[in-house]
């Protein structure tokens, strides 16, 4: 088995209400962006190939797939590099599917998912003249030829829960994962430290289902693609009371955004901003908790294409913007009050006055 480092550590903070036709408000800070910053032309590596494998959820899944494969684009788009990639339809695939990248020649294969931990780190064994690089996953001790890409979204998840727990009018909030796994348990853990400062500071008793730190149990769909499992387990929550949802479940959890939108209550969405990877919920997202999953891979890409790759894994954090939470939503309702309380917290956790706990 891969000796998977505590993701205790993970990737951007962009808090404000969203530009709209409206007149809607400035953001108070940037989320990470992927526009070039200079005007001079980049470096081409028109020989180089880089290949990305997806796990089981594939690169529609308006999440972590989508957007690490748009670091791959960006990178085509950038630097003139090739590229391949393979979506994985179950685990039993990712052996192969990385297998067939090697084969066709690729110079570095990132793979999407700590699920894909254990094969990559087989493949890079076999090929030490390929690197690889593995997004929501870390190595105890890394083959020289593989990087991880890690997020500590529990930091942008802190400011959600804490947002989610504002927000609430039941005093009732859920969250439910995919897959009771650390890159997922991750967002729940921050999530529910949010709530508890919110109940500290307001000496409110907003209550959080789906979730237990303690015993690190909870509600799972134990699986990403099912839409129809994340709909029911957001439905449930919902008759619980719980008038925001925070699914941490993949393309699954787009069926905890169906819920919510079908009982009229509000909804996190995560990875990605959910305004612009799943639009069709925009009306009922508060905000999304995001990591640059895009630019780590990307960056990534050119240090293989640069001859600089190195086994130093990359960890996204609110101080060096690779995580965050996106614009609010357009009906989200933050008043300057409650906005300016989160960028105060923003840079409490930043500060180290706040710390963020991962099991």
């Amino acid at each position: 088995m891969a000796m998977v480092a505590g993701l205790v550590a993970l990737s951007l903070t962009a808090c404000g209400e969203r530009d709209s036709d409206d007149n809607a408000s400035e953001p108070a800070s940037s989320a990470p962006t992927t526009e070039a910053t200079s005007e001079a032309p980049s470096e081409q590596f028109p020989d180089f190939k880089a290949c990305i494998v997806s796990d089981s959820g594939g690169f529609d899944d308006k999440s972590f797939n989508q957007t690490s494969y748009a670091g791959l684009t960006m990178a085509a788009e950038d630097y003139g590099v090739q590229t391949a990639e393979v979506e994985s339809n179950a685990p039993s695939e990712f052996n192969d599917n990385i297998n067939e990248m090697v084969q066709q020649g690729c110079n570095i294969v990132t793979t999407v998912g700590f699920l894909l931990a254990d094969a990559t780190e087989a493949a890079a064994k076999k090929n030490k003249d390929v690197d690889f690089a593995i997004v929501d996953s870390s190595y105890e001790k890394p083959l020289p030829n593989v990087k991880g890409l890690t997020f500590n979204t529990a930091e942008p998840s802190f400011l959600a829960g804490y947002l989610a727990a504002a927000k609430s009018e039941t005093g009732t909030v859920g969250t439910f994962g995919g897959v009771n796994i650390p890159t997922v348990t991750i967002f729940m853990d921050g999530f529910y430290q949010g709530v508890q400062k919110y109940n500290e500071d307001e000496g409110a008793d907003v209550q959080v289902i789906g979730w237990n730190p303690e015993t690190e149990e909870g509600s799972f769909t134990n699986d990403f693609e099912n839409k129809t499992l994340g709909q029911s387990t957001a439905e449930e929550m919902i008759t619980q009371g719980a008038d925001v949802i925070f699914p941490v479940a993949g393309p699954a959890g787009l069926g905890g955004l169906q819920a919510a939108q079908d009982n009229d209550v509000k909804a996190i969405w995560v990875d990605t901003d959910g305004c612009e990877s799943a639009a069709e919920y925009c009306d009922v997202l508060l905000t999304s908790v995001v990591k640059a999953m895009d630019v780590a891979v990307e960056q990534a890409i050119l240090e293989s294409a640069e001859g600089t790759f190195t086994n130093e894994p990359y960890l996204g954090t609110l101080e060096n913007n690779g995580v965050g939470l996106a614009p609010y939503g357009p009906e989200a309702d933050v008043d300057d009050e409650l906005a300016s309380k989160i960028d105060e917290l923003k840079q409490q956790i930043i500060d180290g006055e706040i710390t963020v706990t991962v099991k």
